[in-house]
C-alpha cells in the first residue's frame, strides 16, 4: 500500500486546515488508519486514527475538539481537519496503515505533508 499526504501548509495560529492521505489499493478499506506528527528532534507523536469502517476514532489529548479523523473507503483517502491550529502543532505529519487497530505498529507510511502554525 502506498499512502500519499497532502495538505500542509504555513497558516497562522487560530487557522485551519485539512489533511488528506490517499492510499493506492483498496486494502485500504481493510486497514486501520492513522495520523502521526513529529517535529524533528523530537519522538512521533500519535495524533488520532480510525478504524477500518470509520465508526471507531480516538484521539491525542492535545487535538481532542480541535482535529477531527475520518474516511472515504469509496475513494480511498483518509482525512484530517484541523481548528484551532496553535504553534504546538507545527510538525510534520504522517499517516500510517496497519491491519488491525490492536496491532502495535503502523506497517506502511507516507511521505509526510508539512504543518507550520504561527
Amino acid at each position: 500500500v502506498q499512502l500519499v499526504e497532502s495538505g500542509g501548509d504555513s497558516v497562522q495560529a487560530g487557522g485551519s486546515l485539512r489533511l488528506s492521505c490517499a492510499a493506492s489499493t483498496g486494502t485500504f478499506r481493510s486497514a486501520c488508519m492513522g495520523w502521526i506528527r513529529q517535529v524533528s528532534g523530537k519522538e512521533r507523536e500519535g495524533v488520532a486514527g480510525i478504524n477500518s469502517g470509520g465508526g471507531e476514532t480516538w484521539y491525542a489529548a492535545s487535538v481532542k475538539g480541535r482535529f477531527t479523523i475520518s474516511r472515504d473507503n469509496a475513494k480511498n483517502t483518509m482525512y484530517l481537519q484541523m481548528n484551532s491550529l496553535k504553534p504546538g502543532d507545527t510538525a510534520m505529519y504522517y499517516c500510517a496503515a496497519k491491519g488491525q487497530c490492536s496491532d502495535s505498529d503502523y506497517n506502511y507510511w507516507g511521505q509526510g505533508t508539512q504543518v507550520t502554525v504561527s
